[in-house]
């Protein structure tokens, strides 16, 4: 049974990374993916009454993520439709690709440590788009940025999802990871970033400015006041979940519905169809559903793979096979790359008791950033790629080409600095 759902997942795998060669949308070889593991699992099970609960419990974790991800994609797309980015871009003036480049991955690399890495990258995508006109130059800058997102999410504690699991599990505490992670995050991030900045020459073209017409009129009071309050209900999200310990997502729908009345007030006066184009229920239209339904797919997927067991034979195999963890932990981190790291890292606190390595531990911080970082290696290894991916229908194949090796050179640098860093100081 675990072969044949291995088999189903790697053949999936591979329709993902070939969508354009073969012409199968992404989204319909994830869900098949997904919907293939569990009923393998099921019909190969006795117990399906068991593994439907199982499904279940993963489907209430996982439509937390999904609902997250809808409520975030909504907030940029209602800023987006007021243009509200223009408060950033306009401020932005410089079209050398190589300023251009250092002011994103810093903007990217902080953002992400106060939201979070898959909120930043929908920032930031909706940010380039207004940047950058020509779809190779983006995708570039795009590249970047989760790379620099994931950085910026590995040293804080609400950065990255597993950095969080991590410490509510009790593993790290917020301070900690702070002061050890940061510096090997930068490097992380500074690699790429000169690498790719020698390399690039001359400007990016500025996409055409919309002019002011009757089917967008907004003021500037309502662009910044719906940008301002936009931004401020993402950052409210980790102040919401600290507050109330309800998920993220009901952070982001709660700011959500403030900002759906805020808009529905300030417009009130607007006639219908100027209304229309400005409301929270035309940017639900626009948001991109197919990549949302991308990432269940490949969530559900890795979900069958964690609850036959899969990823806890592999986490115990190389465990037993190699032991040495400054060789476990990056292969973990390069695992995570191909398999999502919320279960890589869910099996690695399952395997390591407390009692052996307590809080604050060499293996928790290292696990932290390598985890949370190794995701960039490919675009599909973290929710920053997935998301970026199912914005920009960026080419899997192009990322391998143009970011992996980045991304690769990056994530090494980190761990040689952190490794440097707790041995010698």
């Amino acid at each position: 049974m675990n072969i044949l759902i291995i088999c189903i997942f790697i053949v999936g795998y591979i329709a993902i990374a070939f969508e354009h060669p073969i012409k199968i949308n992404k989204s319909a070889s994830a869900l098949l993916t997904g919907v293939l593991c569990w009923t393998v699992y099921v019909l190969f099970s006795g117990e399906k009454h068991i593994i439907s609960e199982t499904l279940n419990t993963h489907l209430a974790d996982l439509s937390g993520i999904l609902f997250f991800l809808m409520g975030a994609m909504t907030i940029v797309e209602l800023i987006d439709a007021h243009d509200g980015f223009d408060v950033i871009t306009s401020r932005i003036k410089t079209t050398k690709k190589r300023s251009l480049l250092f002011i994103i991955c810093i903007i990217t690399f902080f953002l992400s440590a106060i939201l979070d890495n898959l909120t930043t990258t929908i920032v930031m995508v909706s940010l380039l788009r207004k940047l950058i006109e020509n779809k190779n130059d983006r995708w570039l800058f795009i590249g970047m940025v989760v790379i620099a997102a994931n950085a910026g999410g590995a040293w804080s504690p609400i950065g990255d999802v597993t950095t969080t699991m991590l410490w509510i599990g009790g593993q790290i505490s917020a301070k900690n990871i702070v002061l050890k992670l940061f510096i090997p995050s930068i490097v992380c991030i500074a690699f790429p970033m000169f690498i790719l900045a020698f390399r690039l020459k001359g400007n990016v073209i500025r996409p055409a400015i919309k002019e002011e017409t009757s089917a967008n009129p907004t003021t500037l009071i309502e662009r910044n006041v719906v940008f301002f309050l936009g931004l401020g209900a993402l950052l409210f999200v980790p102040i919401f979940k600290s507050i109330t310990h309800l998920p993220p997502f009901m952070g982001v729908l709660f700011g959500l519905g403030i900002l759906w009345v805020v808009t529905e007030i300030i417009h009130s006066s607007k006639d219908d169809e100027d209304k229309n184009s400005l409301s929270v229920v035309h940017a639900l239209r626009k948001i991109d559903v197919p990549s949302i339904l991308f990432f269940l797919g490949i969530l559900i997927a890795i979900a069958a793979l964690q609850s036959t067991g899969i990823l806890l034979q592999l986490s115990e195999l190389m465990n037993e096979q190699i032991g040495n963890l400054n060789i476990i932990v990056p292969a973990i981190g390069l695992l995570s790359a191909i398999i999502d790291n919320v279960p890589l890292v869910a099996a690695s606190m399952g395997m390591y008791d407390l009692a052996a390595y307590p809080m604050d531990s060499y293996l928790w911080e290292f696990l932290a950033f390598c985890s949370g970082t190794g995701g960039s290696i490919l675009i599909i290894g973290s929710a920053a790629g997935v998301a970026a991916m199912g914005m920009e229908k960026i080419n899997f194949i192009w990322y391998i080409k143009k970011i992996s090796g980045l991304a690769l050179i990056g994530y090494f640098a980190g761990i040689i600095t952190y490794i440097a860093i707790e041995y010698f100081f």
